[in-house]
């Protein structure tokens, strides 16, 4: 299996530490990352499929710390939508559908991370514009998606790899809990130290395939 990694940050794919593995940073935010994911694939394929990795919050109630791993079952953009007197509307409850899948919800290939090691939880991560900094967004969010964790990529990693008919998934690290700014919890070394770990992994299947 060929897989190209896409992550955020050089940071983060410093962290990862592939040599064999096709790495793509994007940049931060949807916008940068469906823009790169596509061009990587369009330019640098064939690959097999494609998987959003780097660090993410923690939401209220995942009860997750530093350096445990999310794997998505589905990627949900949350604020895609309209927001009414009587609440927030999906894209898909305006008429106006994301993709060929429900709502806002993007689904993971669950194939593509059978490689990541245990302890881990998966479950589904949101991909926000505008990461939780206050206790009121960060409850919202979850409530609203049912997200263990919160990033700002995934989705549109998983979407234009859809979009080309290519298999998408989602691995995060926890990095920080969110909430209030003044009371978030941070370890970016667990989170990287843990990311090495799937780096590892994926040299190996980069090993496998190549």
């Amino acid at each position: 299996m060929r897989l190209l990694v896409v992550v955020a940050t050089d940071k983060e794919a410093d962290a990862l530490g592939c040599t064999k593995a096709q790495v793509c940073v994007s940049g931060i935010g949807r916008t940068n990352a469906a823009a790169a994911t596509t061009a990587a694939l369009l330019e640098e394929g064939p690959f097999d499929g494609v998987i959003s990795v780097g660090i993410a919050g923690a939401l209220p109630g995942s009860m997750l710390r530093p350096g445990e791993i999310v794997v998505a079952t589905e990627c949900v953009y949350v604020e895609e939508g309209l927001r009414t007197p009587q609440g927030f509307q999906d894209t898909a409850a305006m008429g106006f559908p994301l993709g060929d899948f429900e709502g806002n919800r993007v689904p993971c290939e669950a194939r593509l991370t059978r490689f990541v090691p245990g302890p881990r939880h998966d479950g589904v991560i949101a991909t926000v514009a505008t990461c939780s900094g206050t206790d009121a967004l960060a409850a919202e969010v979850q409530a609203r998606t049912g997200a263990l964790a919160e990033a700002m990529e995934g989705a549109a990693v998983v979407h234009a790899a859809r979009r080309l008919g290519i298999a998408g998934g989602e691995v995060r690290v926890i990095s920080n809990s969110t909430g209030d700014r003044d009371r978030q919890q941070w370890d970016i070394a667990r989170a990287f130290a843990a990311m090495h770990v799937l780096g590892e992994r994926i040299e190996t299947l980069a090993r496998r395939s190549g």
